[in-house]
């Protein structure tokens, strides 16, 4: 018997979506077919007509057509004065829809930041928020309490976008009927239980504090240019973009965007601090023993990292 899917866009740019038809291995064919999904829509991949889309959804929200698994991409709009008029499906608010859907559907997934906690426009004046957090604090739209037909809470993929095999991975688990442990946001801890900085290729550079002050250096991106490796939880550096790269890899700071708080208020490429200590440190750091601790490593730093030396 194969699993229904529906696909429903709210506000966002799309980048989920764009994320998982890039795909390799399953593809998103081979993905379709290993998990015997039936993809009832998805705005960028269906090819039918708006009245027979219309009668898919009565079909849904009236009990005649079964649903197994609802993907939100994109935050949920409630502007303005939470009326939702921001963002109509059919000439109504597109949150009400969200709403009735996510009622029908035996497992709800928030693909991506915008979805799990509002992202980029949770800080605009559309009044958005993420299904069940708004930015670190749970209730989003679908409230605190909100359980799917499994009764289970909205499964949070953050990202931006959300990893198209982090994607796959969850669907597959949720199918399938494994188990998914999922951390204090909602996220599989499979994929978000290890750090952005774990797997980065200038993890040496980081434990001797030997520091890129400007872009292009070799060094660590943490201490001035607003790398947010250390503090953000995601598989980036475990599951490469087109399985070869990151943002550090290239040299690019991590700007957390897994992160509840993402897009922070504070300008990207900067590292707020005091006494040359960045403000935010990782989980379980205390600030004294960490200022005490990378003192000694930077005087400890090998010559070799000093001088930016790579070996092959």
């Amino acid at each position: 018997m194969s699993t229904t899917l529906y696909w429903l866009q709210c506000g966002g740019c799309g980048g989920d979506s764009m994320s998982l038809l890039g795909s390799e291995s399953p593809d998103l064919v081979e993905l379709v077919e290993l998990l015997n999904l039936d993809v009832l829509w998805h705005p960028s991949l269906s090819n039918g007509t708006p009245a027979e889309h219309r009668r898919l959804v009565e079909a849904i929200l009236n009990g005649g057509q079964e649903l197994d698994v609802l993907c939100v991409e994109g935050a949920v709009i409630r502007g303005p004065g939470g009326t939702g008029m921001y963002d109509l499906w059919d000439g109504r608010p597109k949150k009400n829809l969200t709403a009735r859907l996510a009622a029908r559907a035996r497992f709800v997934v928030a693909v991506g930041t915008c979805a799990s906690f509002g992202g980029i426009p949770g800080i605009g004046e559309g009044e958005a928020t993420g299904l069940q957090f708004h930015r670190e604090t749970p209730g989003g739209f679908l409230g605190r309490e909100f359980r799917s037909r499994a009764q289970l809470p909205v499964v949070n993929l953050p990202g931006c976008p959300c990893h198209c095999s982090v994607l796959a991975g969850s669907l597959s688990a949720l199918v399938r009927g494994r188990r998914l442990v999922l951390n204090q946001y909602n996220a599989p801890v499979e994929w978000y239980g290890l750090f952005v900085h774990q797997g980065c290729v200038r993890n040496e550079y980081h434990e001797y504090r030997v520091e890129e002050h400007e872009f292009g250096e070799k060094g660590c991106l943490f201490f001035h240019l607003g790398c947010r490796g250390p503090l953000a939880h995601g598989p980036c550096n475990k599951l490469l973009w087109n399985r070869r790269s990151s943002k550090t890899r290239v040299g690019v700071p991590c700007a957390g965007c897994t992160m509840p708080d993402f897009p922070h208020e504070y300008p990207f490429f900067v590292t707020p601090n005091i006494a040359d200590i960045p403000l935010d440190l990782p989980e379980g750091v205390d600030r004294a023993h960490y200022l005490a601790y990378k003192g000694m490593a930077a005087a400890a730093a090998p010559e070799r990292l000093r001088q930016r030396k790579t070996f092959v």
